[in-house]
């Protein structure tokens, strides 16, 4: 995937472009869905990518990667998920179907431009991305959930003589040594990997908090399938439903439990210290290690966004629309519901604030 000419033309160029309606920060799912509503509406926008291809955040899962919704739940709008609508893609299969979603909308992508900052200047923005300056009346930063990787303070403690890295990092069980490989955190990244460790090493997973096991079929259906027609994914981050299910993590399709009775894998409370090529448990217990994952999450990184914030430093909004006037979110987790991170469901934010960009843009 290259850059459509006219944002290669902005991206390689030192003079500042000319200032446009709406810059969008990040070319993965969501920065691509709100291409296609801004393109609809006629809007001039220009996708800036960090990156050198899109959808760099599935570039850096692990080869081995299903997803957990069915093709059918995984089409951004205009374009059906290629293949049967039941079977769950690949992560290969995702970054081409985004390659291709660029393309055939023929979205304007800059590849390869970091954007450093963002600042309120007249009545719109200016965005620093190298040497280059955009203009625009209104920003989106669709940078999604999956931001700067946290690993727990000590990790380091390991020595050089242990293998480790976050879960971007892995790519699969080639990437640790022969011997005992420890994954750090329970979620549905956690669990896959030590599912796929356990063929080849002495696999372990340490779960820090307790998740619900939900099964990836139920009386024939798919899992998604029920909760579209029951409308959990709408439920919203403000309802009483929604408010529980925000606090409740899940597991797709497999529990740790599942992990040690299937697969051999042992577990083990979450991690309370590491040294000398040991991790220590909060039962008491310890492991020496020759390998760790650490799928441990991420945090989000808003500091390059120049704009006020809350007291406690977070970026205020309310189903993406920040108190910063066209400034906007897009592709968090819970931003107005459980599917707003999802890749079949972010478009309906994405329609959302593309309507306010209008209405803004308006008046």
């Amino acid at each position: 995937m290259t850059s459509t000419p006219g944002a290669a033309d902005a991206a390689s160029s030192d003079r500042r472009p000319d200032s446009l309606d709406v810059i969008v920060v990040g070319a993965g799912q969501a920065g691509l869905a709100m291409g296609h509503a801004l393109a609809r509406r006629g809007l001039r926008f220009l996708i800036i990518e960090r990156a050198p291809a899109v959808g760099q955040a599935w570039r850096e899962r692990w080869n081995s990667l299903v997803l957990f919704t069915p093709a059918r739940y995984s089409a951004l709008p205009g374009m059906p998920f290629p293949g049967d609508a039941d079977h769950y893609p690949t992560r290969d299969e995702v970054i081409s179907y985004l390659e291709r979603y660029a393309e055939r909308f023929e979205l304007p992508v800059a590849l390869g431009r970091g954007v450093d900052s963002v600042r309120p200047r007249d009545d719109g923005y200016v965005v620093a991305a190298g040497e280059v300056e955009y203009e625009a009346d209104q920003v989106v930063v669709a940078t999604g959930p999956f931001q700067a990787p946290r690993v727990p303070a000590g990790a380091e403690r390991l020595g050089l003589g242990v293998v480790q890295m976050h879960s971007t990092g892995y790519r699969g069980p080639a990437d640790l040594p022969a011997g005992t490989a420890l994954v750090v955190g329970g979620g549905n990244t956690g669990v896959q990997i030590a599912e796929e460790l356990s063929r080849t090493h002495e696999a372990h997973l340490a779960v820090g908090s307790r998740q619900t096991p939900l099964p990836q079929r139920l009386l024939g259906r798919d899992l998604f399938w029920w909760l579209t027609r029951l409308r959990l994914m709408r439920a919203t981050v403000d309802s009483r439903i929604g408010r529980r299910m925000r606090g409740r993590e899940v597991l797709v399709g497999s529990s740790p439990g599942r992990l040690r009775r299937r697969h051999g894998v042992e577990l083990h409370p979450r991690v309370t210290g590491a040294s000398d090529g040991s991790v220590a448990f909060a039962d008491g217990s310890a492991l020496r290690v020759d390998g760790v994952v650490w799928a441990t999450g991420f945090r989000l990184d808003h500091d390059w966004l120049h704009v006020p914030r809350r007291d406690d430093g977070a970026l205020a909004h309310r189903r993406g629309v920040t108190e910063s006037p066209g400034l906007y979110l897009l592709g968090m987790s819970w931003q107005h519901t459980r599917g707003s991170a999802l890749l079949g469901w972010v478009a309906e934010d994405a329609e959302f604030i593309a309507e306010r960009i209008a209405a803004r843009r308006v008046a």
